[in-house]
C-alpha cells in the first residue's frame, strides 16, 4: 500500500516520538477549540506548548507569542489550525525560522505549501490529526 507523501509514517513518527517543542497556530485560551483540546493532549504526551496568536495570550500555563518570528528558542514542529487558504504562510514562516517540521490539522490541506517546504527541507504532515495518529498507534 502507497502511503500519500503528506502522510509519511516516518515523518509522522518523527514529530510524535522525537520533536519536543510545538508551536501551535491559532491557540487562544478558549477550551472549547479543537486547539486548546490538541494542545492539551500534546502536553500530556510531554510536549511543551507554544500559543501563537495574535493577542499571544497565556495558554496552559505558557507564554504565547504573536508571530513564529517572536519566539526566542527553536521550534521543532510549527501546527497550524488555520484554513486551508491562509495556513500557507505558516509554513513558509516556518521554514524561514528554522522550525524542525510543520504539521497542518485535519482539513487543512495546501499542495503548494507542502511541495514548497519539502523542497526548503522541512519535514511536512498535512490533513491528519496527532490524536488520530495516536490514536492509530493504539490499535
Amino acid at each position: 500500500m502507497t502511503t500519500a507523501p503528506h502522510l509519511d509514517p516516518t515523518t509522522i513518527d518523527w514529530m510524535l516520538d522525537e520533536a519536543t517543542t510545538w508551536a501551535i497556530v491559532g491557540l487562544s485560551g478558549n477550551p472549547d477549540r479543537t486547539a486548546y483540546r490538541i494542545a492539551e493532549l500534546l502536553q500530556s504526551r510531554g510536549k511543551k506548548i507554544v500559543p501563537i496568536h495574535p493577542s499571544a495570550p497565556v495558554v496552559l500555563g505558557e507564554q504565547g507569542y504573536a508571530s513564529l518570528a517572536d519566539v526566542p528558542f527553536r521550534i521543532d514542529v510549527v501546527d497550524v489550525f488555520r484554513r486551508s487558504e491562509d495556513a500557507g504562510r505558516f509554513a513558509d514562516e516556518a521554514v524561514a525560522v528554522g522550525a524542525g517540521g510543520v504539521w497542518f490539522q485535519l482539513g487543512v490541506v495546501d499542495q503548494a505549501a507542502f511541495e514548497r517546504t519539502r523542497a526548503a527541507g522541512v519535514p511536512m504532515v498535512m490533513d491528519t490529526c496527532p490524536a488520530i495518529e495516536w490514536r492509530q498507534r493504539a490499535r
